[in-house]
C-alpha cells in the first residue's frame, strides 16, 4: 500500500502546469524527487531534478562499461601488451602518467 501512495503523491496532472503552478511543482520535484506528469488519466512524461538525471545517465553509462569489460574479459585470448611496452611506443613516459 505504501507504494500505491507513494505513486499518488508523485503524480501530478498537467492541468496544474496550466494554472500556473509550474515553480511549485519545479520546487517540489527538487525537494521530494521525479514527478509523473499525467494528461487524460495516463502518464505523460517523467520530470526529474538535473541531479536526478545526471545521476541516471551516470549509472547507465557505468553499466554499459561493465557490460564492455565483461565481453573483453569472455573474449579474452591472453595476448596483451604490457602497459609499459605501449607508453614506450606512444612516447609516454611516467612523469607525463604523474603529472596528469
Amino acid at each position: 500500500m505504501d507504494t500505491a501512495m507513494n505513486i499518488l503523491n508523485n503524480t501530478v496532472p498537467i492541468s496544474l502546469f496550466n494554472k500556473g503552478l509550474a515553480g511549485r511543482i519545479f520546487n517540489s520535484v527538487k525537494k521530494t524527487g521525479a514527478k509523473v506528469v499525467m494528461k487524460n488519466n495516463a502518464p505523460e512524461c517523467i520530470l526529474l531534478s538535473p541531479e536526478e538525471y545526471k545521476k541516471m545517465i551516470d549509472e547507465i553509462n557505468d553499466a554499459k562499461l561493465l557490460e564492455i569489460a565483461i565481453n573483453r574479459l569472455k573474449e579474452d585470448d591472453g595476448n596483451h601488451t604490457p602497459a609499459d611496452k605501449v607508453y614506450e611506443k606512444a612516447g609516454i613516459s611516467e612523469k607525463d602518467l604523474e603529472s596528469e
